[in-house]
């Protein structure tokens, strides 16, 4: 898909709208994870430096419509400001005259944020009237938010067909990354799928199947294709009901040309917590008393010879329980190995996802990937194979 970025627009003197996410976790009213504040910085930045004034539409929480004091934006502003090295300027409403007058008055070198999108009914029905209500407070519309862009809202769908639109520097990341990972994707291509349930990533197993040559399977829904093939799983997380499920998802992964990949070994405990006893085990052989919480020391060489041999990897989900040490033993080491191999130039490693982006920063390789987004449901909606309505809206011909 082709997109204009910044680099394709005339910003000089023009009041740019911008869609970013600063939906940060927050606790008595302080934001306690900057990350999402900090990619907002670059353009921002590149705005004012392009002669633009930046005007910062974002949602925060579940409203519903509805103006919601505790799911106000005015406690991010400050935060955001700090994080990337600009005034931001709050603005109480997020439409009409008093918008367009703090806009008026924004001084050089400064940001504003708009109140909170989602206090509007009009933002999640996509209403063109108050899309239209957004555009008439710009010139030009950049959307940074890929982790939004499933959402076709009027702050991310409803008002790029209303004016000049982009994408802004995290967005264009975003897909150039998801591009060159499943799109035009250097081969071999190897995904890691991870997880508690098969029934919350069949539609990805069923995308990835026909776009990847290796699926390595982890997680609780490892244990549902164990099951599936007759082997034994204790007392573990597995939807025993979808064995046909799995059995059909290897078969049309086959016909593919796609292997799936199971462990070949275990980690079994008999109690699910930190520092529990466990012991390794056969693939076949977990007791009947005991649950699978992490794939063995032998799956992980296999993946690592795996990972040598391939050339792009896609991430989504952990090998095993990595909150609780020392479950996350497999997903460490084989973050760390695709770390390895991304450094030295042999991996390309694009990840995502929210308990892939805590289990890759855990292992401390998440620093080390080619690209890890921090989108959720945008970034597993792709993967799906899925049309994301603000990507969409953004492309040209």
């Amino acid at each position: 898909m082709n997109f204009k970025t910044i680099d394709d627009l005339d910003l000089s003197g023009k009041r740019v709208l911008v869609r970013v996410d600063v939906n940060a976790p927050m606790k008595d009213g302080v934001v306690t994870d900057t990350t999402r504040l900090s990619a907002v910085g670059p353009t921002v930045r590149d705005v004012l430096a392009k002669g633009g004034k930046p005007v910062l539409l974002a949602h925060f929480g579940r409203p519903k419509g509805r103006v919601e004091p505790s799911m106000s934006l005015a406690p991010i502003a400050p935060a955001l400001a700090e994080a990337i090295d600009v005034p931001v300027k709050f603005a109480p409403v997020t439409t009409g005259p008093e918008a367009e007058a703090a806009i008026a008055v924004l001084a050089p070198g400064g940001a504003l944020l708009l109140e909170n999108t989602r206090f509007h009914p009009g933002e999640e029905a996509n209403d063109t009237g108050f899309a239209a209500e957004l555009a008439a407070l710009g010139d030009v519309f950049l959307n940074d938010a890929f982790s939004a862009a499933h959402r076709a809202h009027a702050s991310t769908e409803g008002i790029a067909r209303l004016m000049p639109s982009a994408a802004g520097r995290l967005m264009a990341a975003e897909l150039s990354a998801l591009t060159a990972a499943l799109s035009k994707p250097e081969r071999p291509v190897i995904a890691v799928v991870g997880g508690a349930k098969v029934s919350t990533k069949l539609e990805l197993l069923g995308n990835l199947t026909s776009k990847v040559d290796q699926i390595v399977i982890g997680g609780g829904m490892a244990n549902t294709f164990l099951a599936a093939r007759g082997a034994q799983v204790g007392k573990s997380l597995c939807e025993h009901d979808l064995a046909p499920t799995a059995r059909a998802i290897v078969e049309s992964a086959a016909a593919a040309g796609c292997e799936i990949v199971l462990p070949v070994d275990l980690v079994v405990a008999r109690e699910f917590a930190a520092g529990a006893a466990h012991e390794v085990v056969a693939v076949d052989a977990c007791p009947n008393d005991a649950m699978i919480l992490d794939a063995g020391p032998e799956t992980v060489k296999d993946i690592a010879r795996r990972f040598e041999s391939a050339r792009t990897l896609v991430w989504n989900g952990p090998l095993g329980a990595f909150e609780i040490p020392p479950f996350n033993a497999a997903t460490d080491a084989a973050a760390l190995k695709a770390a390895e191999l991304t450094e030295t130039g042999r991996l390309l490693t694009v990840a995502g996802g929210g308990d892939t982006v805590a289990a890759l920063n855990a292992s401390g390789a998440g620093a080390r990937f080619s690209y890890v987004s921090t989108a959720g449901g945008a970034f597993l909606e792709w993967l799906e194979g899925k049309t994301l309505p603000g990507v969409a809206a953004l492309a040209v011909d």
